[in-house]
């Protein structure tokens, strides 16, 4: 899997549960088509257009943290693009800019399911894409902060959440829990998507992780509106 589709499903990831969260101001509506198409299907206009909408948003007002976020991950998808075609120096710069903008989006409303689990989503792809050391393990410990924090947000209303959106945001928590060494915390995890979502894609998967702890079938992505 390439970096940039890397990017492109975990920002799937985080829309599809984010949506799920009471809505008001439904910024990702207007923005998620636009961006999916980039990152999907290499549409260029479509995710310029995303990114300028983005970046009218935030000219009006900076410190509005959902489209901070989004264009932050659009960023990331910048730094991937440039690393695949050679340019490092490009890619770093797009790389930093993109944390420092996911970041400032989670300082600024550290409570937001629809911020956190952006950010979430973008470090856990990346933290799995990189070699094993201390800043994978950084990216991948950051996200599942992110997820435990939305998990609370959307506590009161879980139950009644999609199958999707809840055995995307379970998933993505038993996967980075296994992946920073915590098994009981991830074996949790896996037995709630079993117990709570019993004959689904994600059952099977915390199933073949509980047999086998060294398992790294995914555990989220299972039923994205594009593949």
């Amino acid at each position: 899997m390439t970096k940039i589709h890397v990017v492109a499903v975990a920002f799937g990831l985080s829309l599809t549960v984010s949506f799920a969260q009471q809505p008001t101001a439904r910024f990702d509506l207007l923005v998620r088509e636009d961006m999916f198409a980039g990152f999907f299907d290499g549409d260029e206009e479509a995710f310029d257009r995303a990114m300028a909408l983005c970046e009218r948003r935030l000219a009006a007002n900076p410190d509005d943290p959902e489209p901070l976020v989004w264009h932050g991950a659009g960023l990331m998808f910048r730094a991937g693009r440039a690393f695949a075609a050679g340019g490092r120096e490009q890619g770093i710069a797009f790389n930093r800019q993109g944390l420092d903008e996911m970041n400032r989006a989670v300082a600024l409303a550290p409570d937001k399911a629809a911020v956190l689990i952006p950010r979430g989503a973008v470090l856990l792809s990346a933290g799995k894409e990189m070699p094993d050391g201390a800043r994978a393990r950084e990216y991948i410990r950051i996200a599942v902060e992110d997820f435990e924090k939305a998990l609370q947000q959307q506590q009161p209303f879980f139950a009644k959440l999609s199958m999707h959106a809840k055995g995307e945001l379970l998933g993505a928590l038993a996967d980075g829990w296994s992946r920073l060494g915590e098994t009981e915390k991830s074996r949790v995890y896996q037995r709630r998507l079993i117990a709570e979502l019993p004959d689904s894609k994600y059952a099977v998967a915390a199933k073949a992780r509980l047999e086998n702890g060294a398992d790294r079938s995914p555990m989220t992505c299972l039923g994205c509106h594009r593949q």
